[in-house]
């Protein structure tokens, strides 16, 4: 499912591929249902792509979601866009502890927890995007096996 929701840079909040053609792809906005034109020559990032900087190795932006959702119990973070520095830092660091200070910024960690916020509204369930992604990867082998 994070395969078609995108960060288009420039326009706040996140957005739901509709349909693709060959100069530009239609969009729909998570918070407000609203359908706009996305060009091209704009960036667009799809979630599934976005991966947090650690100590050890990057870790999937599906991942940092599901250990948020751990830590807020399925609700919205406590910490948001207008809380200061050192707060989004110390919360970060109980969701995942070896994220590297040198490469990961307060307006980073902002960013996802509102992309949290915002899918958690619209109702998507992280564990079960992982359990379909799963799924589909046990069955493949059986399907070219017979």
């Amino acid at each position: 499912m994070l395969t078609k929701i995108l960060s288009v840079s420039g326009k706040p909040g996140l957005y739901k591929l509709i349909s693709t053609s060959k100069n530009l792809n239609i969009v729909e906005s998570l918070p407000d249902g609203k359908r706009i034109p996305v060009y091209l020559t704009e960036k667009v990032v799809a979630l599934s792509d976005v991966s947090i900087y650690t100590t050890d190795e990057d870790v999937p932006l599906r991942e940092v979601f599901r250990k948020i959702k751990e830590k807020e119990n399925g609700g919205k973070t406590a910490p948001g866009s207008k809380s200061s520095n050192s707060e989004v830092f110390r919360y970060f660091g109980e969701v995942l502890p070896n994220y590297d200070t040198d490469k990961v910024y307060a307006s980073d960690i902002k960013k996802i927890l509102s992309w949290y916020n915002i899918l958690l509204n619209s109702g998507i369930d992280f564990e079960q995007v992982e359990a379909k992604t799963e799924e589909s990867a046990g069955t493949e082998p059986e399907n070219n096996e017979k």
